[in-house]
């Protein structure tokens, strides 16, 4: 039965490392991804993303992808490679400064590696004839690398100098049908972290360099989180502390009671932009009455490089790696008897037989279980290894299993509970708590 599994874990790229000490790290997330060979560093800012940390990433985007189509967003790719005279169009040429990666082609042609594509989308639609004002709103989105020349990357992928992000940008024909887009982006955002299983704070941001009437931000709570926000507890508004120049009073409903400061990891962003990109870049559709109007644009991002890193830094422990169910890089792990043991001639084919039982009856544990077929390690270093990496559920192959075949040991590493179960009752188990 062995040809059934297909995910086994010494097949899989996994450099374990000693537990680094270096002063240079400086958070919880980028020890444990280092150490757990999730990522490996590469130069300053930039890292490169190892089998198990793909994993959890392909996980993340399909999630945003699925949210995405919901709202009807039309994924596309633009590319990183961007003219100057455009940014410089637009006035961020100047802004941005040395946040920017600059260079030059064999031409003498002077480009930048983009942070966000707000000026290609916009200049996209100014390209073509003037759209009739049916064929919106717009939704694009893409999923890519982006750059921004960090004066000191820290926190690992949380502030890097190379990082992937989701960026969507929306057109509308007046800013009321804007801020009805804006809306349901952000309640589609407000999706995306419920389903990722995250507890989140959405807090009035600072437009910024982006410009425009509006931006929310979303945060994960976070001692290490670089941003200060404001909570009254009265009225339940959350704030960027930058925006209030009185700390101690709400800016909502006035209490000065009951106001909290947290620290919060900035996981994304959306902005209201009006007119700022398209007037400038003269993108205009053809309204009802034929007269060519300036559209409306939004904003939104999403750092999902950054949200992996910072679902750890919350969730985890210094040693151990804790997983939204959601995006853990595999959902159950099956550990086999060691091999030559008494337990490996009286378990055989069960491992393969648990592995297909699961798969079978429970569509979504499709390329979400892994066997560790590592036999010639004790079962107490390959649990051990497991727990680290965070993996949801440990399904051990031991003796009481090769007493009673229809039995196996179950460990769940959010609880951190040990049970015997049947193949029912395992089955009735991971259904309940797998989401």
């Amino acid at each position: 039965m062995s040809f059934l599994v297909k995910h086994r874990l010494s097949k899989i790229f996994q450099p374990l490392n000693m537990p680094a000490k270096s002063s240079k790290i400086t958070s919880k997330s980028l020890k444990l991804m280092l150490d757990l060979g999730f990522i490996q560093n590469s130069v300053p800012g930039c890292f490169n993303f190892l089998p198990l940390g793909i994993k959890s990433l392909q996980k993340l985007t399909k999630i945003i992808d699925e949210e995405m189509s919901n709202i009807g967003g039309q994924k596309m790719l633009f590319p990183s490679l961007i003219n100057t005279k455009l940014w410089n169009d637009s006035g961020r040429l100047e802004e941005a400064g040395p946040e920017l990666f600059k260079l030059q082609d064999r031409h003498q042609k002077s480009y930048i590696l983009s942070p966000t594509h707000e000026e290609v989308a916009t200049e996209m639609l100014s390209t073509l004839s003037p759209l009739s004002y049916r064929e919106f709103p717009l939704k694009f989105y893409q999923i890519s690398t982006k750059f921004r020349d960090e004066i000191k990357p820290r926190f690992g992928l949380m502030r890097g100098r190379e990082f992937i992000m989701k960026d969507m940008y929306t057109f509308d024909i007046d800013l009321n049908s804007a801020k009805k887009t804006y809306e349901e982006v952000c309640e589609s955002y407000e999706n995306i972290f419920k389903t990722i299983g995250m507890d989140f704070v959405k807090v009035l941001g600072n437009s910024g360099l982006m410009g425009g009437h509006l931006s929310h931000e979303y945060q994960f709570k976070s001692s290490i989180g670089e941003d200060n926000l404001l909570h009254c507890e009265s009225c339940d508004y959350y704030v960027n502390a930058e925006l209030c120049e009185d700390r101690s009073k709400c800016p909502q409903c006035g209490d000065s009671n009951k106001i909290k400061v947290h620290s919060g990891i900035e996981v994304g962003h959306t902005f209201l932009l009006g007119e700022k990109y398209s007037k400038l870049l003269n993108t205009k559709y053809i309204s009802m009455n034929q007269e060519s109007k300036v559209l409306q644009m939004g904003s939104y991002g999403l750092g999902i490089s950054r949200m992996l890193a910072a679902c750890l830094e919350v969730l985890s422990t210094d040693s151990d790696m804790r997983w939204p169910n959601s995006i853990a890089p595999y959902n159950i792990i099956i550990l086999p008897a060691k091999e030559g043991s008494k337990e490996e001639t009286l378990t055989k084919g069960v491992p393969e037989k648990v592995y297909s039982f699961l798969e079978e009856r429970i569509p979504d544990l499709r390329d979400n279980i892994l066997l560790d077929d590592r036999t010639g390690l004790t079962i107490g270093r390959r649990l051990l290894e497991a727990k680290r990496v965070g993996y949801p559920f440990i399904v051990v192959i031991n003796k009481r299993t090769s007493e009673d075949s229809s039995l196996v040991e179950l460990f769940h590493t959010k609880t951190k509970q040990t049970m015997y179960l049947t193949y029912e009752a395992l089955l009735d188990y991971i259904k309940q708590n797998v989401h």
